[in-house]
């Protein structure tokens, strides 16, 4: 109660009780903190530059240039980086809001049925190319090997078939398209192998086989069944991922998965991020979006149950409000996680087709192998003063020289011991 000297409340000689507005402290909102901002912009879409003349070109057999930080800024700043970001992006934006089955195998045009045949000629090298008995070795099946050797033998015909001619075309382009499937010496796979399928696809445009209107049917029919071979393979073979993050990494194999794929949901009714995490959605739409396709995959392989505890980064980002934030934080990704890092790009490979800048070093002039040969896998080779200095790097540039036991061969060496009535394998931690 206020003191009855408190003349504030007094009445005032003409009865009126004066007015206390002013008197009140002021009620001002708190200030919500802004949401943080990504300092990293989404890398726009360049525009898709047309294929180059063809009388033009003096076609080689591709070759590593990026052998140094300073070949990998003149790659960064060059016609030929844009032309990825064009190519890629360009893919990611043919399937917005597009489940895998809106493309028919009806409208595919004949250039379109023989790459799809070349894919499943490659399956059938996979038949006839079984993998060496060698124990429960979780790492790399010499099997694999035998596989590369019978597909670079058979693969000149399958070319022609698709059109490509001359000879010296075929020996150009079919060096990615053997690159795609992984690397003979280190048996392993990784996102620089993924890319080199979308660098022979790049190819084809190039050489006129396809157009910017073929790009839809290109992901949602090539792509997937260029992925389903993959997990094929790596289950057959027992791929080492390349220079893998482990458990901190988005996936042991694939990265475009879920570019596209984040595409693909953008503006989906119900499907949210977070449903990654409801088996039912997985299983109910995992055939029709490929993000959630490598979900389910991802899942299989593990013998741990739980994105949380195998796959922490894509439990992460299931916590994203929306697929636009999704998208473009793997658009974002690519960047920075692919094409920006030399422990990638350091095996890409140039020709006459996808063309490295005139001042990039060259492997002859420093005794470098090939990419074929090279035994160093997700290390950095950089020339120093002229010497050749290799760094095994993670994606925080520490040094680990660990090999890395496949997640798949984990799986099938379990499945193998349960079926027959043996005891479990002991599990790699956080594989």
């Amino acid at each position: 109660m206020p003191s009855s000297t408190d003349n504030s409340l007094t009445e005032r000689p003409d009865g009126t009780i004066p007015d206390l507005r002013d008197r009140l402290p002021k009620l001002t909102p708190r200030r919500r903190p802004a949401p943080p901002v990504n300092p990293l912009p989404v890398p726009e879409t360049p525009n898709l530059p047309p294929p180059p003349e063809l009388s033009t070109l003096k076609f080689q057999k591709p070759t590593r240039r990026i052998l140094s930080p300073k070949d990998h800024d003149l790659f960064l700043s060059s016609p030929t980086y844009k032309l990825l970001l064009a190519f890629v992006f360009g893919l990611t934006d043919s399937v917005v809001d597009t489940p895998i089955s809106a493309v028919k195998d009806g409208d595919l045009s004949p250039a379109f049925k023989n790459i799809l045949d070349i894919l499943d000629k490659i399956e059938d090298v996979v038949e006839r190319s079984p993998p060496e008995e060698q124990g429960d070795s979780r790492f790399g099946n010499k099997g694999f090997r035998d596989f590369l050797d019978l597909a670079a033998k058979e693969h000149l015909g399958w070319h022609e078939q698709l059109g490509v001619a001359p000879a010296e075309a075929i020996t150009e382009i079919s060096t990615y398209f053997l690159q795609s499937f992984g690397n003979r010496t280190r048996i392993d796979y990784g996102s620089g192998h993924e890319l080199n399928f979308m660098i022979w696809l790049l190819c084809l445009y190039q050489l006129r086989i396809i157009t910017p209107s073929d790009f839809r049917p290109l992901v949602l029919k090539v792509f997937t069944r260029y992925l389903t071979l993959m997990r094929r393979i790596q289950s057959t073979y027992y791929l080492e991922p390349a220079g893998s993050h482990g458990v901190w990494g988005l996936d042991d194999y694939q990265f475009l998965p879920f570019l596209f794929g984040s595409s693909q949901l953008l503006h989906h009714p119900f499907i949210r991020p977070l449903s990654i995490h409801q088996s039912l959605i997985l299983e109910e739409y995992g055939n029709e979006y490929l993000y959630l396709g490598q979900i389910n995959f991802v899942n299989s392989v593990k013998n741990v149950e739980g994105l949380r505890w195998h796959s922490p980064m894509l439990d992460d980002i299931s916590s994203a409000k929306s697929w636009s934030k999704v998208e473009a934080g793997m658009r974002r990704m690519f960047v920075a996680e692919v094409l920006k890092k030399l422990p990638v790009m350091q095996h890409f490979m140039f020709g006459s087709l996808v063309p490295a800048v005139e001042e990039m070093s060259r492997e002859e002039e420093y005794g470098v192998p090939s990419e074929e040969e090279d035994p160093e896998g997700g290390e950095v080779v950089v020339m120093v003063d002229g010497m050749r200095h290799v760094h095994q790097m993670n994606s925080w540039g520490d040094c680990c020289g660990i090999k890395v036991p496949s997640s798949v061969a984990a799986a099938q060496e379990m499945k193998k011991r349960m079926g027959g009535g043996g005891e479990g394998l002991r599990r790699i931690p956080f594989d």
